[in-house]
């Protein structure tokens, strides 16, 4: 599907699907090939531009992500360390030395978890990808499972990985930008330090070798941290993109695009128009108690529910939108339930937008209800 964006000659921000430009100058229309595409503001979780976003592509090297997101998931439960080392075994070598996008391993070299999660990262390098699953879980297949695993854990439905790297591999490798979004949230939240040592950098030297990451916003829009690229002849130009100003992160998937420079230049205006064509405005402050659920076999028949962090709702720029808001949950909820324990979920909707779903926290632990308290609780629910 062919998209239309407006962009400017002075590379000011620009508004998605309207005639203006958030500074003045003579704009010109710039048409992309942009198959699938998607914007979400993480924070909020809402969705602020989406195409096909469930639509199933191939990642390419986009793959990468998931594979370093679960070396992060390793490195939090020391299963691994940063300063372990793996060998580029032969038969790795066979398959991965100097094939595509590399960081110049050598047969036989121990090479640390670190150094590998950076060729990773910022130069793309297949053949770290398949040291490190070789390494971390005694095969390439057992990593594969690994990351298959993750992915359905995150509720990657429409997902599936062949190969640690993203290397064509006959179609066995596809995901959606639904998906990679879900990916990129827990990417992000889940481990921010993390994050924020390996993502978003100019690139490497390895072995005499020195590379750039062909990150097309780090370094270029503000905010910006990454994430990661992806390129075949079959999957087209790809990218996972994020940046983050002033406490609203966005998070970018562009699918299929024909060339590098059209990804390039997509990518920057996306984004910068998901900053700019919205103003923020905070629904709830960070902590803020939404409401009471119902509790089922519990010492008290109602808990009440909370957001972790503060609610900042996008809403386009010069309109006043108003946000409609529901709790949804599966109830009455059983006890026990522990404080901070995911129980419903807040969803948000503005007109002319996709509804955002956003977690909500028991703000308060809930035991097991006692044989005495179970009685009582059945009077409350016969003459209550």
């Amino acid at each position: 599907m062919v998209k239309r964006f407006l962009a400017n000659v002075a590379a000011c921000a620009v508004l998605v699907s309207t005639a203006s430009s958030a500074c003045e100058t003579e704009a010109e229309t710039i048409t992309y090939d942009a198959p699938v595409s998607l914007l979400v503001d993480l924070q909020s979780g809402q969705t602020l531009h989406a195409d096909n976003a469930d639509r199933r592509f191939i990642p390419a090297s986009i793959t990468k992500v998931m594979s370093i997101f679960v070396a992060f998931e390793m490195l939090e439960a020391d299963d691994i360390r940063s300063d372990q080392t793996f060998v580029m075994s032969e038969s790795v070598a066979d398959d991965w030395y100097r094939t595509g996008s590399t960081m110049f391993l050598e047969p036989g070299e121990k090479v640390s978890v670190d150094l590998l999660l950076r060729g990773m990262a910022s130069v793309s390098a297949n053949d770290a990808s398949a040291v490190l699953a070789e390494g971390a879980a005694g095969s390439i297949d057992n990593w594969v499972e690994r990351m298959n695993s993750a992915a359905r854990d995150l509720g990657m439905a429409q997902s599936h990985f062949g190969t640690p790297n993203g290397w064509p591999d006959e179609g066995k490798t596809f995901t959606t930008a639904n998906d990679l979004a879900k990916l990129a949230r827990a990417l992000v939240s889940r481990h921010p330090q993390l994050y924020a040592q390996y993502f978003g950098k100019e690139g490497m030297r390895h072995n005499g070798f020195a590379q750039a990451n062909h990150d097309p916003i780090s370094g270029v829009v503000p905010g910006a941290d990454g994430i990661k690229t992806g390129y075949t002849g079959q999957a087209g130009h790809g990218f996972l993109g994020s940046a983050e100003r002033d406490g609203t992160r966005l998070i970018m998937v562009l699918g299929a695009v024909t060339t590098e420079q059209q990804r390039a230049q997509m990518a920057r205006d996306l984004i910068n128009w998901g900053f700019d064509g919205f103003d923020r405005r905070t629904l709830f402050e960070s902590g803020a108690q939404i409401g009471s659920l119902r509790v089922q076999n519990g010492e008290r028949s109602s808990i009440k529910v909370e957001v972790a962090n503060r609610i900042n709702l996008a809403v386009p720029t010069g309109t006043n939108e108003l946000a409609s808001i529901t709790i949804h949950y599966e109830g009455p909820l059983q006890a026990p339930i522990v404080a901070g324990e995911t129980v419903a979920h807040l969803q948000i909707d503005i007109a002319g937008s996709p509804s955002a779903r956003v977690p909500l926290s028991a703000s308060e632990d809930v035991a097991e209800a006692g044989t005495f308290q179970r009685i009582a609780n059945a009077f409350e629910s016969w003459f209550g």
